[in-house]
Formats: structure tokens, C-alpha cells, sequence
């Protein structure tokens, strides 16, 4: 047999093996279906705004005496502890 013979045996092997190929693509319908798929999705959080409370000290003057001083900073301690519980509260709600 010379080139030409297996060239065309191939070629006709070929087209068989492709033809069968493409009857089996045929015959195979393509399954549908739904499939759920949950992501976390981003919500902005909604809280009421603390609100920076009037601080004890600021209404300090510089004649005032020691006592009334350490008063107010004892004051505005108070009220930045109650302050971080606000803000750390509205924090906790939106985790």
C-alpha cells in the first residue's frame, strides 16, 4: 500500500470516529437545573448616633480651684465610661 491508500483509510476513520462523536453529542440533552447559592451580602448598619456628651472639664477656668477641678475630671471620667458603653453597644448591634 502506498501513502495515498493510508491517507485515505485514515481520513475515512477520521470522519467516522468524528461523525460518532458529534452523534453522540447529539443525543445527550443538557440537564437544567437551579442551584441555590447563598454569599454574604454587605447591609449597612442602621443605629441611632451617640452623641458626644458635654464634657465635665470643659467648663473649667484656669481661677477655678484644685477641689472643683479634680471634681470635673472625676465627672468627665464618669461620663467617658458611659460614653464607650454607648458607642461599643451601637457597635455590638450591627455585628
Amino acid at each position: 500500500m502506498n501513502d495515498k491508500a493510508h491517507f485515505k483509510i485514515f481520513q475515512k476513520l477520521f470522519l467516522a470516529c468524528f461523525v460518532l462523536f458529534l452523534a453522540g453529542c447529539v443525543t445527550h440533552e443538557p440537564e437544567v437545573r437551579t442551584v441555590r447559592v447563598e454569599v454574604p451580602v454587605l447591609v449597612p448598619c442602621k443605629t441611632q448616633d451617640v452623641t458626644v456628651p458635654s464634657w465635665a472639664s470643659a467648663g473649667l477656668k484656669k481661677a477655678d480651684s484644685l477641689e472643683v477641678k479634680v471634681r470635673a475630671l472625676l465627672a468627665e471620667r464618669r461620663q467617658r465610661i458611659g460614653y464607650e458603653r454607648e458607642l461599643l453597644a451601637a457597635v455590638v448591634v450591627c455585628m
